[in-house]
């Protein structure tokens, strides 16, 4: 118990110092003339963010991570005192393009997102990366991009091109050793780019094949290198504890796809005697954004606006965005001619 609390206080005390660094490069980045040297310091706190997510996935217990989809969900999550966060592709599709996720999102778009996103918060990210968009050198591009865009994990999957949604039909996953290789190639692409970042294997293939196909895919992603093991899709507790009983020293992912997915939902205790280390809620926060929104416009249409409680006031808007803390750095560098030509 005495090694779980120092343990938690580290990680506490890891995230401090990364938020610090965080603001440093903000600060950086206001002069275009440092843009190599804030490239890097963006790269050392990646790599400060991989340490915590390392340390997190041995700390006993299940650790929550919601997903997100865009900067200022990341920093709700933080600000609830989540000890990290996943970007979700259905949402990242969902938002920015309203679009399903059905291979529509590209590299470049998930990548672009995820920067934001990464340099928003000082707790660890795990990207989602879809299947790598491509084949083995395609995904080691990816690897690389997302290791400089500041993520401390990413999930790759075995799924073909164009992929189809978890927990939706229409799935179908490349050839067993085509994805050995694949994760082979993650672990190349973290080697040449010096990180340690934190390697996700996800297979589908209990949903296009069979349980004991993705069974024997996650042994093998394992052995290849993967650092945690993600089957979605499982249809129950049993299949859930085959999965953590598979290759034990390695942590194993839970998806607690909300509203109506495949997987059983459980609490985090539960989660924790079948054997999990990480549970993600990938729709919580696009789902509830969805509704609010929707209500919001029903008000708003119907000659009102939202009524008193289902939306933040605006001086409430203003600081969870940043206004004050804005205004306390504006008095740093106030000047008696700031409103003279």
């Amino acid at each position: 118990m005495r090694k779980s609390i120092l343990k938690r206080m580290e990680i506490s005390l890891n995230l401090l110092c990364i938020g610090s660094s965080c603001k440093i490069a903000i600060q950086e980045a206001n002069d275009p003339s440092n843009a190599a040297l804030v490239h890097m310091s963006w790269i050392g706190i990646g790599m400060e963010k991989v340490k915590v997510l390392r340390r997190l996935l041995e700390t006993p217990g299940v650790h929550q991570g919601p997903a997100c989809f865009d900067a200022l969900g990341a920093k709700l999550i933080e600000s609830a005192g989540f000890p990290y966060c996943i970007t979700s592709g259905f949402s990242i599709a969902a938002s920015r393009l309203a679009l399903p996720d059905t291979g529509f999102i590209s590299y470049g778009e998930m990548l672009e997102q995820g920067q934001l996103i990464t340099q928003a918060v000082s707790i660890p990210v795990i990207g989602d990366a879809d299947n790598g968009y491509g084949n083995a050198m395609n995904l080691k591009r990816t690897v690389k991009g997302f290791i400089a865009a500041g993520f401390a994990g990413i999930i790759l999957e075995d799924q073909i091109a164009p992929k189809a949604c978890g927990h939706t039909r229409g799935r179908k996953v490349i050839p067993r050793e085509e994805g050995v290789m694949k994760i082979r190639a993650a672990v190349d692409a973290r080697r040449e780019s010096g990180s340690d970042i934190v390697i996700v294997a996800r297979t589908d293939a209990r949903q296009a094949v069979s349980l004991e196909e993705a069974l024997t895919r996650c042994k093998a992603y394992g052995d290849a290198g993967a650092d945690v093991l993600f089957i979605d899709a499982l249809a129950s507790v049993q299949e859930m504890k085959a999965l953590c009983q598979l290759s034990p020293h390695l942590p194993k992912l839970a998806n607690m796809l909300e509203g109506g997915g495949k997987t059983p939902i459980l609490s985090p205790q539960e989660l924790e005697d079948v054997g999990y280390k990480l549970a993600i809620y990938p729709i919580s926060l696009i789902g509830v954004c969805i509704r609010a929104m929707q209500d919001a416009l029903t008000a708003i249409k119907g000659g009102a606006v939202p009524p008193p409680g289902s939306m933040p006031s605006f001086e409430e808007i203003k600081d969870i965005v940043g206004f004050n803390s804005y205004y306390k750095e504006e008095e740093r560098y106030a000047t008696s001619t700031n409103h003279q030509p």
